[in-house]
């Protein structure tokens, strides 16, 4: 990423914002552009990128001070033609749409939740509006559901993608729910066969949050699917791995068998580093060769320990190969690259620690040294 770049000023700007106003000065000649504009900018560069979503709402309620009911024909209006419904994947919509969804939650939460749900489902097919959904799933949960299930066959791939993503667990960015992990199964269920990547993708990260809490829902659902004979098989395949991304990197048992990998396999590794002692800002020389007395499935992955100022250690796993022994045997090689200036977590001199996994379990672990 370039220096200097900002995401917030890149989604949430003044050409934004002068967009947003002129879609509603189109669909409402009392509305005041110009004011709806000036008002917004007054503050909009000092707030950080979710603030921003909640001030360009705040102020278009300001401009809209109306009920729900007589402002739903005047937001209808505004909205631009929906995104390409030809479309299958990588169309999450324009940001600038997303103050719309806390504009409907704070006009229709409680008072008219219905009409506010016909909203949701409208404007996500402008923008995703899975975080504006959340706060329907706490106040009315039985009612969200019920519409979700609905969303789960209608044509719109966006209006899917919203009754599986707007229910995850553990939705990056969203307010906490409270609904039982198993709560919104009949729509994944719904969904797992769906012909869009876009909608498949959120059905396995959903099943990814689930995982963290309760593996076996997860497995059993996955198997579940898999003889039901509705989703291709490729594209199971692929929800199943990506489903259990989470599992495979604690090495869950369960998880590697379903994949083909077997944590019992007698598989032997040799562990070499390129150096015993590596400099902030170098890289780490990996080298590992396998052998087994016949050409199994393997899936390798490599775990770095981190040394933290607290006296604890920071683990992290990374993917290292997914392959067949050949001839009983398998040589692998990679450079890790030990950034100082990393935006994740910073890197401190010391012992660190290095294992390499094969189909879930540690077969050889060794240290190194990192030096400033």
């Amino acid at each position: 990423m370039a220096s200097g770049f900002s995401l917030k000023d890149q989604l949430f700007n003044q050409e934004k914002t002068r967009y947003l106003a002129g879609l509603f000065s189109a669909a409402d000649t009392g509305f005041d552009a110009s004011k709806f504009e000036a008002d917004v900018m007054g503050r909009l560069l000092d707030l950080e990128l979710k603030e921003r979503i909640q001030w360009i709402a705040d102020v278009l309620g300001q401009h809209l001070p109306a009920e729900l009911p007589e402002i739903a024909p005047v937001l209808r209006a505004a909205l631009p033609p929906p995104l390409d419904p030809t479309l299958s994947d990588d169309d999450f919509g324009d940001f600038i749409f997303a103050p719309l969804g806390e504009f409907v939650v704070a006009k229709g939460l409680d008072a008219h939740p219905d009409l506010a749900l016909d909203l949701i489902a409208e404007i996500t097919q402008r923008f995703s509006m899975e975080w504006a959904i959340r706060p329907f799933l706490n106040r009315w949960q039985d009612k969200t559901l019920a519409r979700m299930v609905q969303w789960a066959t209608q044509d719109n791939y966006h209006i899917r993608r919203l009754a599986t993503e707007g229910t995850r667990p553990r939705l990056p960015w969203g307010e906490a729910v409270g609904l039982a992990l198993d709560a919104p199964f009949p729509i994944l269920d719904l969904l797992h066969s769906d012909p869009t990547r876009y909608v498949t993708r959120s059905v396995a990260n959903h099943l990814n949050d689930v995982s963290k809490k309760e593996p076996d829902l997860v497995l059993d659902r996955l198997l579940d699917w898999s003889t039901q004979g509705k989703q291709s098989e490729k594209e199971l395949k692929w929800m199943t791995n990506h489903a259990l991304r989470g599992l495979v990197k604690a090495g869950h048992p369960d998880a590697m068998k379903m994949l083909g990998y077997h944590p019992d396999a007698d598989v032997q590794v040799a562990l070499a580093l390129g150096a015993d002692r590596v400099q902030i800002g170098n890289a780490l020389q990996i080298e590992c060769a396998l052998s087994a007395a016949e050409d199994l499935p393997v899936l390798v992955d490599y775990c770095l320990y981190f040394p933290t100022l607290k006296g604890t250690e920071r683990r992290k796993v990374f993917k290292l190969k997914q392959a067949k022994l050949k001839n009983g045997a398998l040589k692998l090689a990679k450079k890790h690259p030990l950034k100082g200036n990393a935006s994740t977590f910073t890197l401190y001199p010391g012992q660190h620690r290095i294992e390499v996994m094969v189909n879930g379990v540690v077969r050889a672990e060794t240290t190194f040294d990192l030096h400033a």
